[in-house]
């Protein structure tokens, strides 16, 4: 066990050290364009240099793709983002790409041809922008251009882009200062709630390092960055280790007279960083107190393989439907916590309800593993027939687990849509379902688990054996190349209500809405801490502890959009969705924005949440 933390550990220490490598780069980027990481990228062709400066050669078609015609700035973390979509070329890329010409692979492209592919398909070039690459002495010969010298060449000029501009952040001791991103909260649209979708980024070590040394001297509250802030607000909470959990939450073993419902679910981690989830409905027929819990879903996983998920934070936000599913009302939140369980004992009236799962972002992470090679999915047994792997089908039980929501062992036609939709993005119709159930095991009109199996053994048989279809269901649904769930968190929800029987359904696979924003925002400031901003009665922080979760929500009461510097280097042992130690949050005028989210980095141990916000 010893040994086994001790790789984790050592996993953990890893993957911090390469996000923070990460932002070093694009801090340097970005600093080599523009003056300051709070100044935004204002056009197509800022834009296109600092992507050249991070090492990318984008086409103009994927520059248009983040920069549309209602573009007017990007910031920091927008920039971010696009870097972790948008990865650098890598040699062997470009070699299959010029391998496609030279169909003969004899390692060379005739320049004649090259000057008719380049100058007539794609984004078309000039025969002068031609001629600057045919001309080059380095990897041209008697007519001919030697591909593999050029992507030589190609691959040491990014890599010498990218070194340039981490020279430069080094020497220039102002620019190494403004280690912070500017992460907007307020939406395109105009609408002054919260964002729907936190950066989910992993904190760097500098979150939970060892106190000062001996000696006396004293660190600064307020970052050396942030010198020129005219008002701050510092907010201190100390936290034990996990072993003091609230146990406050009613146990479903004491209520086993209550009516129950129950509803499965899940996280899903996008490419960008965006979570998405379930969203549900929720009817009482009559008033009744009610426990409404949430939790990991623990299923079943083959021996050996680690359960990513259990860690994984969950809330639920119970909002009342008024008159429009727009005008939706916070009633209240699962602040009690029991072990990996968060709930909710209250009164409700009777109506319609809406459930919005809700995750930080701190646990549910892009995480990079090293492989030692891609799990077999199938396989032709001695009489050529082709078969599921013991793997791959001990995966896709766990998959028909999650997703039969109603947990009835069965998939029905809306069961299996959400399934669809979010591994093919589209929906089958009742007519397709009938053609289901003519040629696999169904019940009742839904479909079993051999029925599930046979579909999936079908779509193999279809591909001849190819499991490239099997792996794009796979990585959708949240597990890598050795068939382990790291990007995902199945849950299960019960409500338990004692005077009448309440029903759940789910509505909803989407990210994170506006309301479920706002109604953040509002359980942290009735709940919370406030603390006026010193010199500053306009801005207002609050501070909630929830179980092991903190949330700090920023309030902007004045006429004018303000940019709030946030620094948690004295923090120890702390993980911040933001994955930046230092950043800055802008916020509009009249508006709340969340600041960030924070959680232990291990529970075993005592964590400290410091923070100063300050106003630039």
């Amino acid at each position: 066990q010893k040994g086994t933390r001790s790789e984790s550990s050592q996993a953990k220490k890893s993957q911090h050290a390469e996000e923070a490598i990460f932002y070093m780069n694009c801090r340097a980027a970005y600093l080599t364009v523009l003056k300051s990481s709070l100044e935004n990228i204002k056009s197509k062709e800022q834009l296109l240099l600092v992507l050249q400066q991070a090492g990318r050669n984008p086409s103009q078609k994927t520059v248009n793709k983040y920069w549309t015609s209602q573009t007017t700035t990007l910031n920091f973390d927008d920039f971010c983002t696009i870097l972790k979509k948008e990865k650098p070329a890598t040699k062997t890329e470009l070699l299959e790409a010029f391998g496609k010409i030279d169909t003969d692979n004899t390692g060379y492209i005739l320049h004649d041809e090259l000057y008719k592919i380049l100058t007539t398909r794609g984004e078309k070039m000039t025969w002068d922008e031609v001629s600057t690459i045919t001309k080059k002495a380095d990897f041209n010969c008697s007519g001919k251009l030697d591909y593999n010298k050029f992507c030589d060449l190609y691959m040491t000029t990014s890599e010498q882009c990218c070194k340039t501009a981490r020279e430069k952040l080094e020497v220039d001791s102002r620019l190494r200062q403004q280690q912070f991103g500017s992460q907007a909260e307020t939406s395109s649209e105009g609408i002054t709630l919260p964002v729907s979708k936190p950066s989910p980024r992993v904190s760097r070590k500098t979150d939970h390092k060892l106190a000062p040394t001996k000696g006396g001297s004293r660190t600064p509250s307020r970052p050396s960055s942030a010198q020129s802030c005219k008002a701050s607000v510092s907010t201190t909470i100390s936290n034990c280790a996990s072993s003091n959990r609230n146990t406050k939450l009613i146990e479903p073993d004491t209520i086993k007279e209550w009516q129950c419902a129950q509803s499965k679910g899940c996280f899903y981690l996008e490419d960008d960083g965006e979570i998405i989830s379930h969203k549900y409905k929720l009817h009482l027929p009559q008033r009744s107190t009610v426990c409404i819990t949430i939790k990991p879903l623990n299923v079943h996983q083959v021996e050996g393989k680690p359960c990513h998920w259990l860690s994984v934070d969950t809330a639920l936000y119970i909002l009342k439907e008024n008159e429009t599913q727009e005008n939706l009302q916070l009633v209240s939140f699962t602040e009690q916590q029991n072990k990996e369980m968060f709930g909710w004992k209250g009164e409700l009236g009777s109506g319609i309800y809406w459930l919005l799962p809700f995750t930080t972002g701190c646990r549910l992470k892009k995480v990079k593993t090293q492989f030692t090679g891609e799990a077999k999915l199938v396989y032709r047994g001695e009489d050529g027939e082709l078969a599921l792997t013991k793997e791959f089908r001990a995966a896709l039980l766990d998959i028909f687990e999650t997703i039969d929501l109603d947990g009835n062992g069965l998939l029905s036609l809306e069961e299996y849509n959400f399934f669809e939709l979010r591994t093919s993005g589209e929906k089958c119709d009742e007519e397709a379902w009938a053609v289901c159930k003519e040629n696999f095991d169904m019940k009742k009109n839904e479909l079993t688990r051999q029925g599930f199996m046979d579909l999936n053994l079908m779509e193999a048989n279809d591909r001849e054996g190819d499991p490239s279809d099997l792996w794009v269901t796979l990585l959708s649904l949240g597990y890598n190349k050795a068939l382990e769930m790291t990007e995902a968190c199945p849950f299960v929800i019960d409500i338990y209500a004692e005077k009448c029987k309440p029903r759940i359904k789910a509505i909803y696979l989407e990210a994170g809405s506006w309301q479920l924003n706002r109604a953040i925002c509002k359980s942290v400031v009735n709940k919370g801490e406030a603390k006026v901003m010193d010199g500053c009665e306009n801005i207002i922080i609050y501070t909630y502890k929830a179980g092991r979760r903190i949330t700090s929500v920023i309030e902007n009461k004045s006429e004018n959009k303000v940019i709030i510097h946030v620094n948690n280097e004295q923090s120890k042992n702390c993980l911040s969705n933001r994955g930046l130690t230092v950043f800055a949050v802008e916020v509009a005028p009249k508006s709340m924005t969340v600041s960030q989210h924070v959680m232990p980095l291990n529970e075993q141990e005592e964590w400290l949440y410091n923070c100063v916000h300050s106003l630039l």
